[in-house]
């Protein structure tokens, strides 16, 4: 393929994102400055720790680039890109989140590190039927989902991935697994039907 799929690359896991894309024989490039955006299809924001991205984000015109550009391609966020995509958070005045899916976090929810889990998810859009084995890390929930917002996979009976027309994200880290179908579905889903 020759599209290319930028990788937040501020801070946290970015380096796994792009090995997954390379899995798949998608391009990837590490976005740190708006003009990073250039060239790319489709965006993947990591997880990490979603005050420091905000403010690093911030500090170098990457909150409103972004925000600019998912105006007319895909974006995905995982974890702390879940929170950074929101619309909202609950209890929360550190961050302000970029409000490009309409949908209300709660950052930690499931608890501190020692919280951490792994467990399957049901994900129906994947047409083999199996569970994709979540990877959840100091983990935030969805609270709340307005209309336009379509849940894609649940854990028990709680939603942990949830897409727009344009955006799409999880609670867990997709990225921490050998199952590269969240980003093959991204990519074929989203990415290339944005594209103009």
């Amino acid at each position: 393929m020759s599209l290319c799929v930028g990788v937040l690359g501020l801070q946290g896991d970015f380096a796994l994102h792009a090995a997954m894309l390379k899995r798949l024989k998608v391009r990837s490039k590490t976005v740190r400055r708006p003009d990073d955006l250039t060239d790319c299809a489709g965006l993947i924001l990591p997880g990490g720790e979603s005050t420091t991205l905000m403010k690093l984000m911030a500090e170098t015109g990457l909150d409103e680039g972004i925000k600019t550009f998912a105006a007319g391609h895909a974006v995905m966020g995982t974890c702390a890109g879940l929170i950074m995509l929101s619309a909202g958070l609950i209890g929360e005045k550190k961050v302000t989140p970029l409000g490009l899916i309409d949908i209300e976090a709660e950052r930690n929810a499931y608890g501190r590190q020692v919280d951490s889990f792994v467990d399957r998810v049901r994900v129906p859009v994947f047409k083999d039927g199996k569970d994709f084995e979540a990877v959840f890390i100091r983990a935030p929930r969805i609270r709340f989902m307005g209309e336009g917002v379509k849940a894609m996979a649940r854990h028990r009976d709680e939603v942990v991935m949830a897409r727009n027309e344009r955006v799409l994200v999880m609670t867990f880290h997709p990225e921490l697994t050998r199952d590269a179908r969240i980003h093959e579905y991204f990519v074929k889903e989203m990415v290339m039907k944005s594209r103009f």
